[in-house]
């Protein structure tokens, strides 16, 4: 019997399909406020692609992947691009593999959104004056996959709630065994 603790059972593999994060759970790991994450949804910039609002009561269901594009377009707005150039990338970036992700720079002028997959790439654009700052696609891919494992997720298939090993709660199972 679950009684709405931590554990009910094993988490499936992080970025696995059949995990599925709540507006609040994504807002948390991507840092952004839950009014960004409802604007950007209604707008169409980044929509869940696990599971959309179908009426009153219903949730939003978030991918990793949509939560690393929420955190990639949060960066991306902070430095000041602007959002048509900002749609591009969010278009681009919902085509990438996984491998894709892990091996992509983005780079920014400030205006221009530019996609770099090999260090020569990224040097070749510094050079030619425009690339003004970086995000390492993977980098923010590992911090947003490690935020969510500490955050509770949603078994899509079953709509089961999925919470992260507590070390308190190791702690206290260590405790009454011991005892």
């Amino acid at each position: 019997m679950d009684d709405g603790g931590p554990g009910p059972g094993p988490r499936p593999p992080e970025g696995s399909e059949l995990v599925g994060y709540r507006g609040p759970t994504a807002c948390a790991a991507a840092g952004i406020t839950y009014r960004q994450l409802d604007y950007w949804a209604r707008t169409g910039l980044v929509e869940p692609s696990v599971r959309t609002t179908y009426g009153s009561g219903s949730q939003r269901l978030y991918s990793l992947r949509d939560v690393v594009v929420l955190k990639i377009v949060k960066r991306l707005l902070d430095t000041g691009v602007a959002l048509p150039n900002i749609r591009t990338a969010v278009r681009h970036l919902s085509t990438w593999s996984s491998a894709d992700v892990a091996r992509t720079t983005l780079m920014c002028d400030g205006a221009t959104v530019y996609e770099c997959t090999s260090p020569d790439e990224v040097v070749s654009l510094l050079q030619g004056g425009q690339g003004v700052f970086g995000i390492a696609v993977g980098v923010v891919w590992r911090d947003v996959a490690e935020s969510l494992s500490r955050l509770p997720g949603e078994r899509v298939d079953t709509g089961e709630t999925l919470y992260a090993p507590s070390p308190a709660d190791e702690l206290a199972r260590r405790r009454n065994r011991a005892g």
